[in-house]
């Protein structure tokens, strides 16, 4: 990663996906600016109400981060929903499906 020089501005993204698509938005930002304040700045709170701020959890190119870590240029920051199943969960649940229907075969 590259680090902004102390009192600089950078570049950052900040990524909300959907089943439907993404939203990604370019922000520009000065050093020791973080996550959650990026995430907060890039106004994807306002477009997508349905994002729950108790509990946000986002991460930089897919590694999950807290809210008060600082960015560096280039970082990409990505708002995660709720997952709706666990996945150990649902994959139990496609192996037993799986095996209800080479049963009834």
């Amino acid at each position: 990663m590259v680090s902004a020089e102390a009192g600089g501005e950078f570049e950052v993204e900040v990524v909300y996906a959907l089943p439907g698509g993404q939203t990604l938005l370019l922000l520009r930002v000065a050093a020791g600016t973080t996550v959650g304040e990026a995430i907060v700045r890039s106004g994807v709170l306002a477009q997508y109400p349905e994002i729950q701020t108790d509990g946000l959890r986002a991460g930089i190119f897919g590694r999950l981060c807290a809210l008060d870590t600082p960015l560096n240029a280039g970082d990409r920051v990505e708002i995660y929903r709720p997952l709706i199943v666990e996945p150990k969960e649902a994959r139990r649940r496609r192996a037993r499906i799986k095996k209800l229907n080479k049963t009834d075969t």
